[in-house]
């Protein structure tokens, strides 16, 4: 497999989000929102496991009335993946919720209410394992910070989020993790980086309000992956005005093009050119759509000419180097067999789906084996 990263990760405090543990030694997680009415619990839920098929870790949901709380208990009943709160302003939500058995509340301590408030949510956090999240956001920073900086900086985010952070401390409460989010990259990374500097807590990462799916992407892409190749980072949110499960998948892809995390298929492809010997792109474009269930991690190589395609193909799992007719397939780093290039999506389908089958029953085996011998 490619993809192993030099990158040496930030040593943060370990918190767990239902059974999805962030920080410390635990893969990034990847996260989206729903977008639907919380109160429409079908569409919600439908959502929810559309995101969770795409490999969403956790997912927040928006929970701004008390109707919504009794909704929310609902659909906690049958969600297939863990769920964050988003509340504001009414401590008697997050207090609900918990009762319910949300996994996170993501919560401004400082916006609910007075200290009773605040501790009455805060115990109820702490009596039940909940983690918060401080989420900290430049289009709504406190209006004396706006009149202190003038404008929303990295600074003005931080200290946002250090006094918020000093109202859990006051609690003796350490079970949280924060996000310092702005639509502009430059001001989004360094409020990460001094706050990395100054806690151990987890940090959840994103840009927020980024815009719509291809700009969106670009510009969590630049954002994320400065903050995520320097160690900071253990869950991330890419926010689009799109699909949210395209906000997974972005994310994913973000994670894999920096080897911090492998699922599905990783496409190495040529941008094509005069000299391929069939259509790389719409190759690529069918293989895609076809394997987006597949949720093993493979190296697939699908390159157009024998200029690059050999040494692209001798390092994925499954690799492809154009022919004149026919196109040459690699396994493992093997010339394996010619595939005729009118059959070449359909081929490459069946012995991607065979080798990722193959996989699966050899990790079955393996575990049933461990099994016998942890019982014997």
């Amino acid at each position: 497999m490619k993809g192993v990263s030099w990158i040496k990760r930030r040593q943060s405090r370990k918190i767990w989000v239902g059974n999805v543990p962030i920080g410390g030694d635990a893969p990034i997680a990847v996260q989206s929102m729903t977008n639907t009415e919380t109160c429409d619990v079908e569409a919600t839920l439908h959502q929810i496991n559309q995101l969770a098929d795409a490999g969403a870790d956790v997912v927040r949901v928006s929970v701004p009335t008390m109707d919504a709380a009794e909704a929310f208990k609902l659909i906690k009943q049958r969600a297939p993946v863990p769920l964050i709160a988003d509340i504001h302003f009414d401590y008697r939500i997050a207090l609900k919720v918990a009762e319910y058995g949300v996994d996170c509340l993501r919560i401004n301590p400082g916006n609910i209410g007075n200290e009773q408030r605040v501790s009455a949510v805060i115990e109820t956090a702490r009596d039940k394992n909940i983690p918060i999240r401080i989420g900290v956001n430049a289009g709504s920073l406190e209006k004396d910070l706006q009149k202190k900086y003038g404008e929303p900086t990295p600074e003005a985010l931080v200290e946002s989020a250090q006094r918020h952070i000093d109202i859990l401390d006051r609690h003796n409460f350490d079970n949280y993790k924060i996000s310092l989010k702005a639509s502009d990259v430059f001001m989004t990374v360094s409020a990460y980086r001094i706050l990395a500097s100054q806690i151990d807590q987890p940090l959840h990462l994103g840009i927020t309000e980024a815009g719509g799916a291809r700009a969106g992407s670009v510009k969590s892409a630049v954002g994320l992956g400065m903050l995520l190749a320097e160690g900071i980072g253990d869950t991330i949110r890419v926010s689009l005005a799109a699909d949210p499960v395209e906000e997974v998948k972005v994310g994913y892809d973000i994670l894999k093009s920096l080897g911090l995390r492998q699922r599905g298929i990783n496409f190495i492809a040529c941008p094509s050119c005069s000299r391929q010997q069939f259509d790389v792109i719409k190759t690529v474009n069918a293989l895609e759509g076809r394997l987006e269930d597949v949720r093993a991690a493979m190296d697939v190589a699908i390159i157009g000419c024998v200029v690059n395609g050999p040494g692209e193909a001798k390092e994925a799992d499954i690799g492809l180097t154009g022919g004149a007719g026919a196109s040459l397939m690699y396994s493992e780093g093997e010339k394996d067999h010619k595939i005729d290039n009118e059959q070449l999506v359909d081929e490459l389908e069946k012995e991607i789906r065979s080798r990722v089958a193959q996989r699966e029953a050899d990790i079955a085996e393996k575990s049933h084996g461990q099994e016998v011998i942890a019982t014997s």
